[in-house]
């Protein structure tokens, strides 16, 4: 972050590379203009080429405004400063003009400080060019300011990439090592980091004219969204448009014959140019080919996202593909990590340099954490596909982009939606069972490890919150990409819908303990102050010019200050979760009981840590069993698969051995491997103290058959136990009650 206060170069200077009218029968257009202003030798070096239909004697009026605030007003004669082809001026073309003349002392000491010193200045300078007889205004020309500085930085960019990146790296390998807790909150604070500079990014991406520093800014942040320019790509790109009946935009290959017009907050020049009657300034920029820009009058703006994509030297029609073409190696570069994380583990184990249990679970179950890993992409990618594909439906840059936008946002949207069904069918299951959702949610491996994405940072009665949070995901992105021609729709949509956001995380509270709920809940305040920031830089307010220019400033340092505390905060739980012995230390145990479910066979010790085991269905040595969640291969379908294990081989408990043993008991409803008159699982949520009534050493004695007669003499075993069991099955419990499962099931005394 220390790039955006230090600059490569401590020259001051104040230069400009465009030169654009700001009237409508402008006589004086330019179609490349370099100036250039050093004040430490008091001199202007210009460079341009244009076309004059101005004859005569003139004068110049020249306004410097920055930040809204008319700095400099002073008339400049061209036969004074002795300027070559301008005493007088002649009407034909300019052709790579240099001109160099000094400026007076007096003239630099009226120039504030700020010119200097502020990144991405906001500032512009404005020349009347008049006729010295009649005093009409021959021409009005504008130069964009800059001094150099800026805060559009890609270490930026690099370093919160590395960050997150690191987060999710590092939740994946404690979640390995069984660390599910510190897994869970990591995981959650790099998905929250994530989604808000994808946020950041979003603003950026808006029609809104904003304020200079806040485009640089938000542009640190675009490769959220898969704009990143690379060299090949581009041509990848031209190539594949063009063969598959596209056109693709030359703009930036035209650079030298186009003004462009990078839309921004540019100091009431917009309200200046609409007062003019001047409408050249509207043209789509990815329209603009060689054509047109070719002539020497064309000027171009481009706004929202082709400016993001100019900006980042991505041709407009390029910008959907790109997106497109790293997300998908965003993917295979981590499923291609996963395959050799798998392969390391293997050759780690047999060559002894890791223990059997290490990554056991990984190791067994590999696939399915996979497929978990895969659908977590695509929740990641889902607010960058949704911008672009439904973008490139407005844009139409070619039939197979088209085809392109709807395949990924129709399978994307589609597969998120089938999920968070998934897992609401399997949270109303578990609390039909056992009335308590985390008990299925939980227990069963291959729901946790494929679904548990979309519910690990809720608390358990929350799980439900996905669909409010993809819906959110969605309106947002629909009102970025289809509502480009309306600045003012846009930010206030976009402030309804994260005043609705912000007010619903307020009042649910729905993540998983108070302190990710209050990470996210800054989030959400933070994206809520931006709306209403974006909502200013549309001057629907008919604020004054320097209002909106401080409001810029301060939401660069609202969101960098912010921005670097979220960083340093996933920063120091991520390495708190890779460099500590016991990560799980440092996190409370969740209200919701999911620490008693998430249990493997690697990790039993005690003989009700196996009752645990049986009762959940978990993994045996041969992989994962019982897939609940899994409509082919379920409880709930009745299908009567197993997962990885042949049901003849498995032993199962008489509950559920007889459940199939005639078709007329194929449509019963779901019965629970405990029976509820059993204080083994408290429904209620309060803890059982006491040793409890009925307990046993055999694993075996939990289970009831459907025969009453069976389960009154099982009751009778239970209510008769050997003298003196009862003091040692206490002692045993005392010695052992580091497990997670007595915590949760109230035995902890």
């Amino acid at each position: 972050m220390s790039s955006l206060v230090h600059q490569a170069t401590a020259l001051r200077m104040i230069e400009s590379n465009s030169l654009n009218p700001c009237q409508d029968d402008s006589r004086f257009t330019a179609t490349l203009f370099n100036v250039l202003f050093t004040p430490h030798n008091r001199s202007i070096t210009i460079d341009i080429t244009g076309v004059s239909s101005i004859s005569g004697y003139v004068r110049a009026e020249l306004d410097v405004i920055v930040y809204g605030y008319n700095a400099i007003r002073t008339i400049l004669n061209p036969c004074d400063l002795d300027l070559a082809g301008m005493c007088p001026m002649n009407i034909g073309q300019l052709q790579n003009q240099k001109l160099n003349f000094p400026v007076s002392a007096e003239v630099v000491s009226q120039i504030p400080a700020i010119f200097y010193g502020v990144p991405d200045l906001d500032g512009l300078v404005r020349i009347y060019i008049r006729d010295t007889k009649t005093n009409a205004s021959q021409a009005c020309i504008e130069a964009e300011l800059s001094n150099g500085k800026t805060v559009d930085q890609k270490g930026v960019g690099w370093a919160t990439a590395v960050v997150a990146g690191l987060a999710l790296v590092a939740s994946a390998v404690t979640s390995g090592l069984g660390h599910s807790n510190t897994a869970a909150h990591v995981a959650a604070n790099a998905l929250s980091l994530f989604g808000y500079f994808q946020a950041q990014a979003l603003i950026g991406m808006t029609a809104v004219s904003l304020p200079p520093i806040v485009m640089s800014w938000t542009q640190n942040f675009q490769w959220t969204m898969g704009i990143i320019r690379v060299e090949f790509l581009q041509d990848v790109c031209t190539w594949y448009q063009r063969a598959t009946g596209g056109e693709p935009a030359t703009l930036l290959s035209n650079l030298r014959d186009a003004s462009v017009i990078v839309q921004k907050r540019s100091l009431d020049f917009a309200r200046t140019a609409v007062a003019h009657g001047y409408n050249g300034l509207t043209r789509r920029a990815s329209a603009v080919g060689a054509s047109d820009a070719s002539t020497p009058t064309s000027s171009v703006v481009v706004r929202g996202i082709e400016r993001v994509g100019f900006r980042a030297n991505i041709e407009g029609t390029n910008i959907f593909l790109t997106g497109v073409i790293f997300f998908m190696i965003f993917v295979t570069f981590t499923i291609a990590g996963v395959a050799l994380f798998k392969a390391f583990c293997e050759g780690a184990v047999r060559a002894g340099w890791f223990k059997g249990d290490r990554f056991e679970d990984f190791r067994k179950g590999w696939k399915i954490v996979m497929k978990g890993i895969l659908f977590r992409l695509v929740l990641i990618g889902f607010p960058q596909m949704t911008v672009l594909c439904l973008w490139e439906l407005t844009k139409r840059d070619s039939p197979a982009l088209i085809i392109l936008a709807i395949f990924f946002f129709l399978s994307m949207a589609g597969s998120l939606g089938w999920a968070s069904l998934k897992v609401f069918r399997i949270a109303q299951r578990s609390v039909a069972m056992h009335k308590n959702p985390a008990y299925i949610l939980y227990s069963d491996p291959t729901a946790l490890n494929k679904w548990g994405f979309l519910y690990v940072q809720f608390r358990a009665t929350a799980y439900y919150f996905i669909i409010p949070v993809l819906v959110y995901i969605l309106v947002k992105g629909i009102f970025v990409a289809l509502a480009q021609g309306s600045a003012v729709a846009q930010a206030v949509g976009l402030v309804i819908v994260e005043a609705v956001f912000l007010i619903g995380v307020c009042i649910l509270r729905p993540w998983m303990d108070k302190k990710t709920n209050a990470f996210n809940i800054a989030i959400a305040a933070i994206n809520m102050l931006n709306v209403i920031f974006l909502l200013v830089f549309t001057a629907v307010f008919n604020q004054p010019g320097i209002v909106t220019a401080v409001m810029g400033v301060i939401f660069f340092g609202v969101n960098a200050a912010f921005a670097i505390i979220l960083i340093l905060m996933v920063l120091f739980a991520t390495c708190w979760a890779i460099f500590s012995k016991n990560p799980d230390t440092r996190y409370q145990p969740m209200r919701d009981d999911r620490g008693s479910f998430i249990k493997s066979q690697t990790q039993l010790n005690t003989e009700l840590d196996a009752l645990g085991v049986t009762a959940r269905g978990d993994m045996t040595q041969t992989g994962y069993k019982g897939r609940i969640s899994d409509d082919e291969d379920s409880y709930s379908s009745g299908s009567g698969k197993r997962g990885h294990v042949d049901p003849a081989a498995v032993s199962l408990p008489s509950s559920t051995a007889n459940s199939h043993r005639s078709p007329s008991r194929h449509r019963e409803p779901p019965r629970s491997p405990i029976d509820s008159n059993m204080p083994f699982l408290p429904s209620d949520g309060t803890p059982r103290h006491g040793t409890p009534t009925g307990y046993s050493n055999s694993p075996r004695g939990m289970y009831n058959g459907p025969n009453d007669s069976n389960r009154n003499q099982s009751y009778s075993q239970f209510n008769q136990p050997p003298p003196g069991s009862a003091h040692s099955q206490t002692a045993h419990r005392q010695q052992n009650n580091g497990s997670p499962w007595q915590r949760g099931a109230g035995y902890e005394h």
